[in-house]
């Protein structure tokens, strides 16, 4: 059979096309939006703490992590003063980072390299501290690449959980190849 002949039985043998479905609504919206968040976070492995002030962060993440002391936190203090942890990256215990925007349908957060201070941070660290305000929650994934801007900065992330695998022997393993785990801190809007 010569190609021809092939894509001319290709374009003989080609569906009809069809129009886009309409935008799924099958998620929980407004009110709902934070309990299934929530819901979809620990699903996968995180935890989650609410906070109405964030005056509180500090206080729980040291009530999360007692017994670790090598702390990189950028949402409380300013990236100067932790320029000697980031020097030896895969030290740190936990990082702290702002999120910028949190999807309800599974719980994962957005990171630009901004919020990122270097790309391989929220990945290296031991644990995860992602902050977030409860006003940046959207419905879906759709409703999250709507909101942000992918030609902003040069990376960017969604992280939804500790790191896991299963890949060996079908046993889950947390921690594989990331964070071991992942606290997000749930914030009302910034005054």
């Amino acid at each position: 059979m010569s190609r021809q002949q092939i894509l001319d039985a290709i374009k003989k043998n080609k569906p009809a096309l069809v129009a886009a479905p309409a935008s799924f609504q099958y998620l929980p919206s407004g009110e709902e939006r934070l309990p299934h968040f929530v819901a979809s976070l620990e699903r996968v492995g995180g935890l989650v703490v609410e906070l109405k002030d964030r005056k509180e962060i500090a206080a729980t993440v040291q009530e999360h992590f007692p017994q670790l002391h090598r702390i990189a936190d950028f949402v409380n203090h300013p990236r100067n003063s932790n320029q000697a942890l980031l020097h030896d990256m895969a030290n740190i215990d936990v990082t702290v980072l702002e999120g910028r925007l949190g999807v309800a349908e599974n719980g994962a957060i957005w990171l630009q390299e901004s919020d990122c201070i270097s790309r391989a941070l929220p990945f290296i660290t031991q644990h995860l501290v992602l902050v977030l305000e409860k006003s940046r929650l959207v419905d879906s994934m759709h409703a999250a690449y709507a909101a942000i801007d992918t030609t902003q900065e040069g990376f960017g992330v969604f992280i939804a959980g500790p790191s896991k695998t299963a890949d060996i022997e079908q046993s889950l393993v947390i921690g594989a190849h990331g964070a071991k785990s992942l606290l997000v801190i749930l914030v009302d809007q910034q005054a």
